[in-house]
């Protein structure tokens, strides 16, 4: 048989973004979106493709999922647009968390509800913002011990709604995270991951994508697309759906133009029926009905052999993780325990050094205190000659004094007894003196009295005599009489 010559086809430049890579692909013009898909997932490691799909901004500025069926190159994508940009996302969310087979797959998720969690795609209140925070860093940074403050500034990890609905500062906001994240020592990434996941899949806005519509009366709504049917909700209130339509209970969805219908299977029910802006978004709102039905339907029938044979190999990969982890828990313990017996037998040591120093020191004291203790015996043994020559010149001077000392006595009782006489002696004279005092002062008293007698008398006497001699004496014998009278009595005075 004769070798066939392939011929040149034409290649496209494709640039494919993921959650967290960027993949260039370089692809010929007749591939599908669906090979493209496969190529993709095969690159990154994906074997659960029918969650993910492609999302890019068409000719009109919309964004629209890449048609699987299609050649790429026959989607509404910008002619211009060189490489092709495309979102490689999650198109259809998984009515429970639990039901992802690949750890991948979970990964992917958790980084795609994260950032519409931060930018306000999906309402999140503060406390569970808080928490979906501290498994965020679990999984980013591992253990709370490996977390270097202030590295919240830089991942942002709340939406700024939250943050500016209360006065706090990042340093509160940072405390009250990292209070969570603490809790979660041991934690490894997938399951941070999984836990992030089991807590968002609970928020009113998780896996639902809306699009504005008008009913009969032209009142602006919302409509609600997810895994377990379709909701229409208020204009104003995109959390509480005004009406539901599981997917158990449609019968058919269909569209014209910018009209879309929604049939119950029960036959008495009316159509539900809507208007969108463009009839593209109507194809869009078909696609992904189309698709979240097919895998509504799917996971209530029996697992295909792909699917089982994923699922086992998923958990046979995971009882090699647990071991695996256990092992590396084990060996992380055993690590510790020997690092704290390392710290333990240094700090033993250190004590060991501390004592032999001190040991040391001690016996450098003892050196010098003995030293200090000889000399201090020498020169106590000088001393003790000095005093003991002391001792013999003090003793023979006792008995020089004894000996003086009984000369002494003799002349210290002669001396006494002459004081002693003279102190009687004295006491007398005192004794003596006091009585010719008085005696003195009695004379004296006397004298004094005999004067004023002697006065007295002398006053009486004249007085006597004049009164005796006034009548017979003449002026001039009286004046004589009283002359020699006065000189009589001056010379007996005299």
């Amino acid at each position: 048989m004769p070798l066939t010559m392939k011929k040149n086809c034409k290649t496209v430049n494709v640039k494919v973004t993921t959650m967290d890579a960027e993949l260039d692909f370089n692809i010929e013009e007749h591939w599908t979106g669906r090979r493209l898909i496969d190529t993709v997932c095969k690159t990154i490691g994906i074997r659960e493709n029918w969650y993910f799909g492609f999302k890019y901004v068409d000719s009109k500025g919309y964004k629209a999922w890449l048609k699987m069926d299609k050649k790429v190159l026959q989607n509404d994508i910008p002619a211009h647009l060189v490489p092709i940009q495309l979102e490689f996302l999650i198109k259809f969310y998984p009515e429970e968390i639990s039901e992802l087979i690949q750890e991948v797959t979970t990964h992917l998720l958790f980084l795609q509800v994260k950032k519409q969690i931060i930018d306000e795609q999906i309402y999140c209140p503060a406390e569970a913002s808080v928490l979906l925070a501290s498994y965020a860093l679990q999984a980013k940074y591992g253990d709370y011990e490996n977390y270097q403050s202030g590295l919240l500034s830089e991942d942002k990890l709340m939406p700024s709604r939250v943050l500016d609905q209360y006065q706090m500062t990042s340093e509160m906001w940072e405390e009250k995270i990292t209070a969570c994240y603490s809790q979660h020592v041991g934690m490894f990434r997938d399951e941070a991951e999984m836990e992030y996941l089991k807590i968002a899949q609970d928020l009113e806005m998780y896996g639902i994508s809306y699009f504005q519509i008008q009913n009969k009366k032209d009142s602006e709504l919302w409509l609600g697309i997810d895994a377990l049917g379709l909701n229409i909700y208020e204009i104003d209130n995109q959390l509480t759906a005004k009406i539901s339509f599981p997917w158990s209970e449609i019968a058919h969805v269909s569209y014209r133009d910018k009209k879309f219908a929604i049939k119950h299977l029960d036959k008495s029910s009316p159509d539900f029926l809507f208007y969108t802006e463009k009839s593209r978004v109507n194809k869009i709102i078909l696609d992904l009905c189309i698709g979240n039905h097919d895998l509504f339907v799917r996971r209530r029938r029996i697992d295909s052999m792909e699917v089982q044979q994923m699922k086992a190999q998923a958990k046979e990969e995971k009882a090699r993780k647990q071991l695996e982890r256990s092992r590396l828990v084990r060996e992380i313990q055993l690590r510790e325990e020997a690092v704290r017996e390392r710290a333990e037998l240094e700090r033993r040591l250190q004590q060991l050094q501390d004592e032999v120093s001190q040991a040391n020191e001690g016996l450098m004291h003892y050196e010098q205190t003995t030293e200090l203790l000889a000399e201090k015996a020498r020169i106590a043994e000088q001393e003790s000659v000095l005093l003991a020559q002391k001792a013999a010149e003090a003793e023979q001077e006792i008995s020089r004094i004894k000996l003086s000392a009984i000369k002494t006595e003799e002349e210290k009782q002669l001396i006494e007894r002459k004081a002693f006489e003279a102190e009687i002696r004295a006491a007398r004279m005192a004794e003596d003196a006091e009585r010719r005092a008085l005696e003195a002062e009695s004379l004296k008293e006397e004298l004094i009295a005999a004067r004023e007698s002697e006065k007295k008398a002398k006053e009486t006497l004249i007085a006597v005599t004049r009164s005796q001699f006034a009548v017979l004496t003449t002026p001039s014998e009286e004046q004589a009489v009283g002359g020699e009278t006065v000189d009589h009595e001056q010379q007996g005075c005299g």
